[in-house]
């Protein structure tokens, strides 16, 4: 296990603090930290979704975040086990800066879960930083991650919920999120999946729901850059290509699927990481391609 000793915790003086997470109403005390925080300039996202994750939100989740390269976006995340962790893995994978906020200490001795001692040494290496209110070697416990939730939600202009069923802890940090009055936003899923009964309750209360990375940059006031809108399908994996190359007009789901031979579980997979890209769009039931 690759530790993160390098990078020793440091306490932050409040006026430090990131700027938001002074606003809140219930900021924590004292804010220890390994690495660095990003620069002013930045927007920060907190993304966060189910330990138990489905197939689509981890798809969506990764070509959301990928989406996001080149912009001055920071990913904050938990270090947990499930979305958290893919939310981290995708943002170092594309050079966006990241941050984990751990339920426990920041100390390589207690930093949990500990089979992400690894991914939090990366994040070190790459620039990002650990963050907790936290003794350095406190352990976490179950009333350490509500807690954490908070600074989470505080300290970011944005969250994103990517999956969260009916009662589930990342509600939480949804319902923090608005009692700070920041910006909660939520990908929406099947109304039959229970992986997504919680987020598209959230959508019901008001949420704002995210079908690209264009709605995420809206909200949080990052104007687009110039080519975003003459792009080319150079970056289709080869089924994506396929079902791009037979939408030569609107189609149905299922039309797809019987042409290209392929479950449509599969083609739905497709279709959303399609849309997220930008190149498809789905009007009257039927999809068309938009570049």
């Amino acid at each position: 296990m690759e530790g993160t000793g390098h990078y020793p915790a440091i306490q932050l003086k409040k006026k430090v603090f990131p700027e938001l997470l002074q606003e809140i109403a219930d900021p924590p005390k004292t804010l220890f930290i390994r690495g660095t925080l990003p620069s002013p300039e930045y927007k920060m996202l907190c993304v966060v979704g189910s330990r138990k994750y489905c197939s689509y939100s981890q798809t969506v989740c990764q070509n959301l975040i990928s989406s996001l390269a080149g912009y001055p976006v920071v990913v904050v995340s938990g270090l947990a086990l499930g979305i958290d962790s893919v939310a981290h893995e995708e943002a170092l994978l594309v050079g966006l800066p990241t941050i984990a906020v751990p339920g426990s200490g920041i100390d390589d001795s207690v930093l949990y879960p500990r089979m992400h001692v690894g991914l939090a040494g990366r994040i070190l290496k790459a620039g990002g930083a650990l963050i907790s209110e936290l003794e350095p070697t406190e352990n976490a416990t179950v009333w350490s991650f509500p807690k954490r939730n908070r600074i989470m939600a505080g300290m970011c202009h944005a969250t994103l919920i990517i999956e969260a069923h009916e009662k589930s802890g990342t509600l939480i940090t949804a319902r923090l999120a608005m009692e700070y009055n920041r910006d909660v936003l939520v990908v929406p899923g099947a109304i039959t999946s229970p992986h997504h009964m919680g987020s598209n309750k959230l959508l019901r209360e008001g949420a704002q729901a995210i079908t690209c990375a264009e709605d995420i940059l809206q909200a949080l006031g990052i104007p687009l850059r110039e080519n975003t809108q003459s792009r080319t399908c150079n970056d289709l994996l080869p089924d994506e290509q396929i079902v791009i190359d037979y939408l030569t007009e609107p189609r149905t789901v299922d039309e797809i699927a019987q042409e290209t031979q392929r479950p449509i579980a599969h083609i739905n997979v497709i279709i959303s990481t399609l849309e997220i890209k930008g190149y498809i769009t789905t009007r009257l039931g039927k999809i068309e391609r938009t570049v």
